[in-house]
């Protein structure tokens, strides 16, 4: 055990040289602006400032105030000047320990930092840690994030975002003690390549389409009426409530049918259920589902829902975005009367309640069906192009909307923008990047064969577009007919996206056709070298429609459901243990000094070993593919000791909305801690003043598109009763016997009914008297019954 303790500690950083030229600004500059050598000015936005190099220093004679008099937006700094003759050098995979000396009269200061990219040049990096308001000369310390690939050299500064003045001095910048040598793998080697599946004995009592885990580590599990009309009809509407730590379910009294609904954690960790199923489709085919508006909230202490006030419409499929105040906002889904609504609807943090229509900005847009929509470090929203159901989105199938200005803004470069039916798209490790990837997809309207796309956009750029990643990772396919390996173009839909505390993201389950064929396959995305690690352990069950995938505290992956098109439901539990869990002993964090995060804290934590990085992760609240509040938020780390160490916390809510979060502390080798629950927010009254004081930059400030301003007010868009992509005419409206057949089944009574059968649809009544998928050519009412596939009179066998 000890050996293990020291394979897998990384050293303490030791003082080293100073990579900083002139730390103390006692060279003076040649240039006309009176900066110091190496020095320079930097900043934007409207606002009035001052450099001025002042006797007023901590050693020797010289240190740099930078001072704001006036700001409406924007940051101003002293900044290590963008040259091979002054900014540090850096090896990648490193990392640098900062410091400096400083004075300030304003909170509204912090260190940022810049790379330059041996192809890309110089951009942007992140900010590190908020400095407090000091009357004498107080030392600021921190530790850089592990240096990216083709990262040549780095520049930082302190940049001043409010009124007020911020004098620095003594700058120094050490490199890390590089990290001890890999583990021994604790597993066999090819769990430790690729990790394990462990499919639980105990089974997932309801049919739940949607998983939350709770600020108490157990895990919600949402059925309503399950996707079974004969539930619905009898009032049964279920939930659970799963415990990792002892394995059992215990089920929970419903009110409604929450099928399909919205959810979202709100800060104080109750979690806020919107809309669900007011009624299925009709038999006829006629009316398609409708939404409910009705809305809850579950808190995980008492383990019971309690109304809310109800939302102004219904919303079957509503998207659910918690923002930077702690307001909901919604969009998007289907109306009580099944077409589609247009309103943009508010939950009020404060006052607890949806609020009324005049109250909440309109742009009376249709989103179409849970449509991904992402909050950014500016507080505008970034609708990803993942949607569920319904395609022909307008535009270029993704844009930017700010609520504030009112207006939808085109962002280019999604790919195949009317087969992203059942993608994933997550915001990237970590949030402070502002980039977001988008997985897979398909069509239920044309059912080709899921693609294999995956689409990248840092909305760190002027004009943000997304560009072509790389292909998802293939895998096998079981169509019926048993398992084959994927080819040509081949990938999924119904994918699960789930961030991981390596800060890699895992990609499992999905499937080929709408609501058939699944996948199994699993991969990594790594966000630093844009690349995927394939070949992983993949998830015994097949997982497709109504499947979840997500992270536990404890560093392990969840999945559960897969409701394929013939109406049955997969009860079974799988757990994904990923290879950081099998390379050796795991650090500890052996205390959180505070579990009450305020934003801009430095908070202090110990742990039993030498760590890397830390990290907060919003808990998982997934269905249908889409969690658009999934989120990994960078701590920097300031090192006391080898034990000691001080997190900074993010000033801006909108990187990370208020709320409870998960605390993992990873060393070197990326091996997770187990997770801490801390929450972070504060009083309403101190959040909303953290909004307004952030350090906000200026990302996507230059789109290219005009934006687009609001429609003219309507109640509705016509939304066809088949958008699920099924055809009622057959079965129940549990059942979904597809509109359109996947291509590769020929349009003849044999082909169809085959396909039916391959995929266990069992009998299916034929609803009225219109068969248009000819299905029962004999018309007795059971389509692919006895009869209905016409036999060669010469051989006795079933015709093609």
């Amino acid at each position: 055990m000890t050996s293990g303790l020291l394979l897998a500690a990384q050293p303490p950083a030791a003082a080293g040289i100073n990579l900083i030229k002139n730390p103390g600004f006692e060279t003076p500059g040649t240039g006309a602006d009176g900066m110091p050598d190496c020095w320079s000015r930097s900043g934007w936005g409207d606002n009035d400032f001052t450099f001025t190099t002042t006797s007023d220093a901590r050693s020797g004679s010289r240190a740099m105030k930078v001072e704001l008099t006036r700001r409406v937006d924007g940051d101003r700094k002293a900044l290590i000047t963008e040259s091979a003759a002054c900014a540090p050098t850096v090896a990648a995979e490193r990392q640098y320990d900062l410091s400096l000396w400083y004075k300030s009269t304003t909170p509204d200061a912090a260190i940022t930092l810049f790379r330059h990219d041996a192809t890309a040049g110089w951009q942007y990096w992140t900010d590190l840690k908020t400095l407090p308001v000091a009357a004498a000369y107080t030392r600021a310390e921190v530790r850089t994030p592990v240096v990216p690939p083709g990262t040549d050299r780095i520049a930082w500064g302190v940049s001043v975002f409010g009124t007020g003045s911020v004098t620095t001095d003594d700058y120094v910048m050490e490199e890390v003690a590089p990290p001890a040598p890999d583990p021994v793998c604790t597993g066999t080697a090819e769990e430790c390549a690729k990790g394990k599946w462990e499919v639980l004995g105990v089974k997932n009592p309801v049919r739940s389409m949607h998983s939350v885990v709770l600020r108490n580590g157990k895990v919600l599990l949402i059925a309503g009426s399950g996707n079974d009309p004969e539930m619905f009809r009898a009032g049964t509407f279920t939930s659970a409530v799963y415990d990792p730590a002892n394995g059992s379910f215990k089920t929970i009294p419903t009110p409604v049918d929450m099928f399909c609904a919205g959810h979202v954690q709100l800060s104080d960790g109750r979690v806020l259920v919107m809309s669900g199923n007011k009624g299925y489709p009709s038999a006829d085919g006629k009316i398609g589902y409708q939404g409910l508006k009705d809305s809850f909230v579950f808190d995980p202490a008492t383990e019971r829902y309690t109304r809310t006030n109800d939302m102004h419409e219904g919303h079957w499929y509503p998207s659910a975005t918690i923002l930077g105040n702690g307001d909901v906002i919604s969009f998007g889904g289907l109306k009580e009367d099944s077409t589609g609504n247009v309103t943009a609807e508010k939950f009020s943090a404060a006052q607890n309640k949806w609020l009324p229509m005049n109250e909440v900005n309109q742009t009376w847009s249709y989103w179409g069906l849970y449509p991904s929509m992402i909050l950014m470090q500016d507080g505008r929203l970034f609708y990803s192009g993942s949607h569920t159901f319904g395609n022909g989105t307008p535009g270029t199938g993704a844009s930017i909307y700010d609520y504030d200005a009112n207006t939808i803004t085109d962002v280019p470069g999604l790919r195949n923008k009317d087969e992203r039916d059942e993608s994933a798209s997550v915001l990237l490790p970590p949030a402070q990047d502002q980039r977001v990837l988008t997985i897979g997809g398909g069509n239920n309207e044309r059912n080709p064969v899921a693609n294999r796309l995956t689409d990248i956009i840092d909305l760190k750029q002027p004009n943000p577009a997304y560009v072509a990643g790389p292909p998802l990772p293939q895998g096998l396919v079981d169509q019926g007919q048993g398992k084959r390996p994927q080819t040509g173009d081949e990938g999924k839909m119904f994918v699960s996206a789930v961030l991981l505390p390596d800060g890699k993201v895992l990609e499992t389950g999905g499937g080929l056709h709408d609501r058939a064929d699944p996948v199994y396959e699993a991969s990594f995305f790594d966000p630093v070298t844009n690349t995927y690690e394939a070949g992983l352990a993949a998830d015994p069950v097949p997982r497709t429609y109504h499947s979840s995938a997500f992270l536990l505290p404890d560093g392990r992956v969840m999945a559960v459901g897969d409701n394929p098109g013939n109406g049955s439901y997969n009860h079974d539990v799988s757990v994904y243990t990923p290879p950081y869990l099998l390379k050796g002993p795991r650090p500890k964090i052996t205390s959180v000094i505070d579990g009450r995060w305020n934003y801009g804290d430095t908070q202090r934590i110990t742990v039993d070993r030498p760590i890397a990085r830390a990290e907060l992760i919003r808990p998982a609240a997934v269905t249908h593919s889409s969690d658009p509040n999934q989120r990994f938020v960078d701590l920097p780390l300031s090192v006391i000791d080898d034990r000691t160490v001080d997190l900074n916390v993010t000033g801006n809510p909108n990187l990370a909305p208020p709320g409870w979060y998960m605390l993992f502390a990873v060393d070197a080798n990326g091996i997770p801690s187990v997770a801490q629950w801390v929450h972070l927010g504060g009083p309403a009254a101190m959040a909303a003043e953290a909004e307004r004081s952030a350090h906000v930059h200026d990302f996507a400030g230059d789109l290219a598109a005009a934006p687009k301003k609001p429609l003219k007010k309507r109640d509705s868009v016509p939304v066809s009763p088949r958008i699920a992509g099924c055809d009622r005419h057959y079965g129940s409206a549990g059942v979904c016997v597809p509109t359109v057949f996947p291509r590769s089944v020929k349009a003849t009574v044999k082909a169809r009914c085959d396909w039916l059968a391959d995929h266990d649809y069992g009998r299916l009544k034929v609803n009225g008297k219109d068969d248009p998928l000819r299905l029962d050519p004999n018309r007795d009412g059971t389509a692919c019954g006895k009869g209905d596939v016409p036999r060669n009179p010469l051989t006795g066998r079933d015709r093609p």
